[in-house]
């Protein structure tokens, strides 16, 4: 089999802590060029824009898109128009429409347009899913709280418009509830936090629910200091399910029932991989339209300027 050649736009720290890793121990991928105006990787060859790779660098297949997401439209743009394929980070944009005409030129092009979430790969959220399909759920509550300044230091894109903010780790928690629970749920109430010199929240609180009024609340804060958290707890009938360590761990009643290492980004790659075989889209914009709607819904209280 003809090995996929990836090349990775943007290379900062989630390029260089997972995709090369994930890349090379992916079968049937192999890393063929960086592009990034500020960073290279030895032994790999490099271009400093999308533009710039495509027009001089190696023979490709495909591009992993990991700048920011306020760029990667008219990166994808670019890199479906030369007849690539695309996987975009996630988000996979700034906001929902500007994916439909992205889905479209992948349609027409007959190339694979992949918008990932990573935490959706996480090794016990199918076996969460499973579980729950066959008990009533009563309710759900998401913690998602992390360190901003651990997670993403200097990185001054995410408290800019379409950055995100504290949604960017807090939409890996939507990925996995819109993946486990058996019906789509929607936003019904939102507070968000915004630091008075940033254009996106540092906190948020989200109430949601699926049409047959299911309770779901989340909490989302980028200023946990100490122990992260990343965990979603579901009430039911048959017991309490705890899903925790971003979806690599589940117990019933306390009780721990799976856990494996993290390898998500092998199966995104892997993933990838199969898609681009045939061409095929996978694009579920479900957690970023409950994101969007969040916005839409939110109260917004100004808090304390964020220094980083």
């Amino acid at each position: 089999m003809t090995e996929l050649r990836i090349a990775i736009v943007g290379f900062g720290k989630i390029a260089r802590d997972q995709h090369v890793g994930a890349i090379a121990a992916t079968a049937g991928a192999t890393l063929a060029a960086v592009a990034s105006r500020n960073a290279s990787l030895p032994g790999v060859p490099h271009f400093a824009t999308i533009e710039e790779l495509l027009e001089k660098g190696p023979p490709i297949d495909a591009v992993s898109l990991c700048t920011p997401p306020q760029v990667r439209r008219a990166q994808a743009a670019a890199a479906l128009a030369a007849g690539k394929h695309v996987m975009l980070e996630k988000p996979p944009g700034t906001g929902v429409a500007e994916l439909d005409p992205l889905i479209a030129m992948a349609e027409e092009a007959k190339r694979t347009l992949f918008a990932t979430w990573h935490s959706r790969y996480a090794p016990a959220v199918e076996p969460a899913r499973a579980w729950l399909l066959t008990r009533r759920i009563k309710s759900v509550h998401i913690n998602w709280k992390e360190d901003v300044r651990v997670w993403h230091p200097g990185q001054g894109w995410i408290w800019e418009p379409g950055g995100l903010g504290v949604f960017d780790p807090g939409i890996n928690a939507l990925s996995i509830l819109t993946r486990i629970l058996p019906r789509p749920v929607f936003v019904t109430a939102a507070e968000l936090a915004f630091p008075a010199n940033c254009q996106a929240p540092i906190a948020a609180n989200l109430t949601l629910s699926d049409i047959g009024g299911l309770p779901v609340t989340a909490e989302f804060d980028f200023r946990q200091t100490g122990p992260q958290s990343w965990d979603i707890l579901v009430e039911t009938d048959q017991g309490r399910m705890t899903l925790s360590g971003g979806g690599r761990r589940i117990a019933i009643d306390g009780e721990t029932v799976a856990e494996a290492p993290d390898q998500e980004y092998r199966e995104l790659y892997g993933r990838f991989v199969k898609l681009t075989a045939t061409g095929a889209r996978d694009v579920d914009l479900a957690p970023l339209r409950l994101v969007a709607d969040a916005f839409l819904l939110g109260r917004r209280n100004i808090v304390e300027p964020f220094v980083d």
